[in-house]
């Protein structure tokens, strides 16, 4: 979620008016991809995209015609655990559980403590648990067979993004609703314990955070988006310490066998690039791997290793609906896909 930028719009723009009554229609997921489109803040108008693959149709409006209501407002992360997709809506402050094969709501799980916002961010599981970051200061761990919250862990200022890694738990801790005095920390959670283990520093404002194959964790910080450049730097998940800080501008990444994925979005100029880093020998293997003239506006990055495809999610100035843009795994561009508002995250169905 770009909360500052996406605040301002929200304000210029007006969410759809929609009957929350209206029936609903079963369909069976199959053969496609499931798209969560953040919408704009306070506009509650975040909603989910089905791209069926077998005829290239777009549902632009799933959630909303298998369940007869509304996502919430800002979905802000989205990922399959066994049979059931876990949805972060996060000013809406609940974690949506939908039935994978026809995209119905299991259970919709308040994320508040007592009277107070928690923030959910985002997700990962293990073990049977999920671990969700709150931007008040916690991991929440939730248990995937009762659907219920069963401990709160503490760790520092506003979490977003969690990596898991030889039996750890990895944290950014961005402090990010305390601009400009943000954090710089990366939690270290022992699995076992539930404990935090470590507290290490990595730079100003950490976000993304993601492992490699050969179990190596990358974070990306994001600095002040002026003085202070995005870096991307790599955590040795054994001894916990900080062993590299590469040079160039990051905002995202996303694995790809043994490369990443490595995603930039310049707020001052508007502009995109996408970079290949080879995660083996730790270079850059190619510095503009794909054209970003046909992008608006880069707003995130996932490789199906299934179909061996690369996807683009262009959020169009965040002002208009937005676009699954899809490429072969050489950066060739081939088609696009029109979705919902501000497209995030992607589910793939084989």
């Amino acid at each position: 979620m770009r909360l500052s930028s996406l605040f301002v719009l929200s304000l210029l723009l007006f969410a759809c008016d929609k009957d929350d009554n209206q029936p609903t229609v079963t369909e069976t997921l199959d053969n496609g991809i499931l798209v969560l489109c953040e919408g704009l803040f306070q506009q509650n108008n975040s909603s989910l995209s089905w791209i069926d693959l077998s005829n290239e149709t777009v549902n632009t409006d799933f959630f909303t015609s298998q369940n007869g209501r509304f996502l919430g407002d800002t979905g802000n992360d989205m990922k399959v655990y066994g049979s059931k997709i876990y949805i972060i809506v996060n000013n809406s402050n609940t974690v949506e559980v939908i039935n994978k094969k026809d995209g119905k709501s299991i259970k919709q799980i308040s994320m508040t403590n007592g009277a107070a916002a928690k923030q959910p961010r985002s997700i990962t599981f293990y073990n049977g648990k999920a671990f969700v970051t709150c931007y008040d200061g916690f991991v929440d761990v939730i248990d995937t067979t009762s659907l219920t919250i069963s401990q709160r862990i503490p760790v520092g200022s506003n979490p977003e993004g969690l990596a898991i890694s030889n039996g750890k738990l990895f944290v950014s801790n961005s402090g990010g609703l305390n601009y400009p005095a943000v954090d710089s920390t990366v939690s270290i959670i022992d699995l076992a314990s539930y404990t935090e283990l470590d507290r290490i520093v990595v730079g100003k404002n950490p976000g993304a955070i993601q492992v490699d194959s050969e179990g190596d964790v990358y974070v990306i910080t994001r600095g002040n988006y002026g003085t202070i450049p995005s870096r991307m730097v790599r955590i040795n998940s054994q001894t916990n310490a900080v062993e590299q800080t590469f040079s160039f501008d990051a905002s995202g990444m996303a694995l790809m066998q043994d490369y990443f994925l490595i995603s930039f979005y310049n707020y001052s100029t508007q502009t995109s690039e996408i970079r290949l880093f080879n995660t083996l020998s730790e270079t850059l293997a190619n510095s503009n791997f794909i054209s970003t003239s046909g992008l608006t506006t880069l707003y995130g990055i996932q490789y199906n290793p299934v179909s061996d495809k690369i996807y683009c999610l262009d959020a169009m100035n965040y002002t208009n609906s937005g676009y699954v843009r899809q490429y072969t795994s050489s950066g060739v561009f081939e088609k696009s896909y029109h979705v919902g508002l501000n497209p995030s995250k992607l589910v793939f169905y084989e």
